[in-house]
């Protein structure tokens, strides 16, 4: 079951192995293979013997995915894309493989290096089909999800180097997440290694009971569906259909399913057999059901018309289950197309050579993953299917918490609807966002995939702004009922259907949210006019003498400051946030300015050149945009 060992060159020594690669896989053309080799290169040569927990050099694993999706005739970009797509921890640049090979590579590798280092573990699993969502919704070409699905594949694959913990958590997260994508892009064959090679890990006593039951029954098995499997031929030739039949046990974790669905042990079920029959078309498939059912008898409700009525990935057969010598004997009828349909999927619409059928399945009869068989014509070419993302998510995105929750927010919805997604508390505290780590407005709808990260403030409150800005309905009603409870006026402004903020002079909140001035650092006596010598009172002298002193830069900033207009500060572009006027500087408008959150006091405004905060220790981590409020 296990498909560890891939190629037999020594492992040392790439170019024994990359020649075995293309032995294996007769399909490429001469300038293909020459790219190929190149990207192959490329890896080996930057990944400079660099070894894997396993043992391995580095560049195995990633010439095992691309085999993986060589197996269904990809084509020679996404073979490329399979090799570098692990080549960023290399520091190799998107712009250099954009110029090396081309904008859609380059795109395909960075799609896939986003998807496959996605912040997942143990509380997202319980999430798992908004994960599913979220990663078709990364994906503008169907061989992104292709090469994600291979890459883990061959991680599940080859688990042996990695401690139990870490195989408990990988298998956990492809049994709920890949196996069932696996599912819904039809691909059989893919979804069934996912789950028996997870079941291996996750309760690896049950699996160890199935294999050891199956491999007793082996003989037994072998000459009871050897029976049934000439039977079968003999009546298909009397009737003039040439077709091919598979005998096989059923994969172990179905076997699993059916042991917790009837609480039965392993050795207690009788139907763990299948035979697959082959054909050319449709008809002969009916034709030979109803010869199944003159051989055997068949069970009351266990027959299934997945032909006239293809399950929502696509997937065709006729199902029945006999009653052969005593056993229930389950039989599957298709034809060699639908065959391919159901262990591929998707990836089968790349084993068909040109001129030959790509339509194998009616585009009415397909939901949601599927429809990528006619979306568009050539989907090989690297055409995107925006069409279908949008029919799957509708209008909504899926962004992560830093700890790697997901949740699912509408088309448009900013970082105060995702505060308030989290918690309540949150959202009526939000002052600042981060998205993938670097700050944007409050006011900016997030996007797919972002991982979000607020900053809260334990005096900041909602605002008429936030009310104007929010999409989600949480987020509006809170908003809303604070405003309603806390803002006297709120009502009274609400029926005019006037959005106005509170203002202010400058500086800081008070409880109720109203801001209020601090105004300009005050010196002594008052100061008039600019650069002008001033009266003061010099202590010393002569009582009721007074002389001339030249004005300090104090003083002349002072007397410039109260003539500059006075202007409120917007944080995130936002009014009424808790903010403070660095008394270090004194920024007035219009000096440029820069700000960050504080632990306690709000945001602080500087001046842009302001050494004090120039000097401020991991200020990049708390900046926020502020600006001056030109509108008032």
């Amino acid at each position: 079951m296990s498909k560890e060992l891939v190629f037999h060159s020594d492992y040392s020594n790439p170019s024994e192995l990359i020649s075995e690669f293309f032995q294996m896989n007769e399909y490429f053309s001469d300038e293909e293979k020459n790219k190929i080799t190149e990207a192959w290169n490329l890896l080996v040569r930057m990944s400079d013997g660099k070894k894997r927990s396993c043992g391995t050099p580095y560049y195995v694993h990633p010439l095992r995915v691309a085999n993986i999706l060589a197996q269904s005739r990809l084509d020679c970009d996404t073979i490329i894309c399979a090799i570098l797509h692990s080549i960023h921890e290399f520091n190799v640049s998107s712009e250099e493989l954009e110029k090396q090979f081309g904008e859609n590579t380059n795109k395909i590798i960075n799609t896939a290096n986003k998807i496959l280092n996605l912040p997942i573990n143990t509380k997202t699993l319980n999430q798992s089909d908004a994960i599913r969502n979220m990663l078709f919704a990364m994906c503008d070409d169907a061989r992104i999800i292709l090469l994600t699905l291979a890459d883990r594949l061959d991680r599940i694959r080859n688990l042996k180097s990695f401690t139990k913990e870490e195989q408990h958590e990988i298998a956990n997260s492809v049994i709920e997440i890949w196996a069932p994508l696996a599912d819904r892009l039809g691909m059989q064959a893919e979804k069934n290694e996912f789950e028996d090679l997870s079941l291996k890990y996750i309760n690896p006593q049950v699996f160890l009971q199935i294999k050891a039951i199956v491999a007793q029954k082996k003989d037994e098995r072998s000459a009871y569906l050897e029976k049934a499997v000439n039977s079968i031929y003999k009546s298909a030739e009397k009737m003039g259909i040439p077709v091919e039949i598979q005998s096989r046990a059923k994969h172990f974790y179905s076997i699993y399913q059916k042991m917790k669905k009837r609480n039965k042990e392993a050795g207690e079920l009788f139907d763990l057999l299948a035979l697959r029959i082959l054909c050319d078309t449709p008809a002969q498939c009916y034709t030979l059901v109803g010869i199944v059912h003159g051989l055997w008898k068949p069970l009351d409700g266990r027959f299934k018309d997945y032909i006239a009525m293809p399950k929502s990935n696509g997937y065709q057969s006729l199902h029945t289950t006999v009653m052969c010598e005593g056993k229930p004997l389950e039989i599957q009828i298709r034809t060699h197309e639908m065959h391919n349909m159901a262990e591929h999927g998707i990836a089968s619409h790349w084993l068909y050579k040109k001129g030959m059928s790509r339509e194998l399945v009616e585009a009415d009869r397909l939901e949601i993953y599927n429809k990528l068989q006619k979306i568009k014509e050539g989907l090989t070419d690297g055409n995107n299917f925006e069409t279908l993302k949008n029919e799957l998510l509708g209008d909504e995105i899926y962004v992560f918490t830093p700890k790697g929750d997901v949740k699912k927010l509408p088309m448009g919805a900013t970082a105060i609807d995702f505060a308030y997604a989290v918690h309540s508390s949150i959202g009526e505290k939000v002052i600042a966002a981060k998205a993938n780590g670097k700050i944007i407005p409050l006011s900016r709808p997030l996007e797919n995939t972002q991982i979000i990260e607020v900053i809260t403030n334990p005096q900041a409150h909602p605002t008429e702004n936030q009310l104007s800005i929010v999409k989600t309905t949480k987020a509006h009603q809170r908003i809303h009922s604070w405003l309603m409870k806390n803002d006297p006026t709120f009502s009274e402004r609400l029926s005019l259907q006037a959005a106005a903020s509170a203002g202010g002079s400058t500086g800081t909140a008070d409880s109720s949210g109203s801001v209020s001035g601090t105004g300009a650092a005050s010196t002594g006596g008052g100061a008039s006019g600019s650069g002008t010598a001033t009266e003061v009172w010099v202590p010393g002298t002569q009582t009721g003498k007074r002389r001339k002193k030249r004005p300090t830069n104090e003083d002349r900033a002072a007397a410039e400051a109260q003539s500059r207009p006075k202007k409120n500060v917007l944080v995130q572009g936002e009014r009424n946030v808790l903010y403070n006027l660095a008394q270090c500087c004194h920024p007035q408008y219009p000096d440029l300015i820069a700000g960050y959150v504080t632990r306690t006091k709000g945001v602080s405004v500087h001046r842009a050149d302001c050494l004090t905060y120039q000097r401020i220790p991991h200020k990049e981590e708390r900046s926020v945009q502020v600006e001056w409020d030109t509108k008032n």
